[in-house]
């Protein structure tokens, strides 16, 4: 779905912290967690946030590029891949790894990490139904036609109401 979409989920830098939070809430029984990857650039925050929380010190990175120009997600491309001494973990298949992002859209990008890393456990803050099987925990479902505003991507700015056909 497209920034143009007709339904707009603007979340605010305070809205994301509390939904990281809850998340780490969440992990926490479904752990321990001897790594941490997240998938760039969307999972960067939330993992440093859900790092702090369940006391996780290895943290490591696997770089994919979808969105291309913030309108279409494109052919998905691996920039870096996960270090080997991270897929080494749990005989190689990643469990003991937690996998997160900030969204799961259409599973295509976790699907890509799972198949690296089998076994890990994969979270996401937010999750739209087509990616939702490939992921483990999440906090919030959005609907697959719904775009989320990441505060990272927002200025402030004025906000038509609803009535005017504003969806946000």
């Amino acid at each position: 779905m497209s920034p143009t979409s007709p339904k707009a989920f603007p979340v605010s830098w305070d809205q994301f912290h509390r939904d990281c939070r809850a998340l780490a809430w969440r992990l926490a029984a479904a752990g321990p967690f001897e790594a941490i990857v997240c998938i760039t650039r969307g999972g960067l925050v939330p993992a440093a946030i859900v790092a702090r929380e369940l006391d996780v010190r290895l943290i490591e990175s696997v770089c994919i590029a979808s969105y291309h120009d913030y309108k279409n997600q494109g052919d998905l491309q691996v920039l870096k891949d996960i270090a080997p001494a991270i897929k080494a973990l749990g005989d190689g298949t990643g469990k003991g790894v937690l996998v997160i992002d900030d969204l799961t859209d259409t599973g295509k990008t976790a699907k890509i990490v799972r198949d690296m890393l089998p076994n890990a456990h994969f979270a996401a803050v937010y999750a739209k139904p087509a990616g939702r099987p490939l992921i483990d925990t999440f906090v919030t479902e959005v609907s697959q036609d719904t775009w989320i505003y990441f505060p990272w991507d927002m200025g402030l700015a004025y906000q038509a109401p609803i009535r005017e056909g504003s969806a946000g």
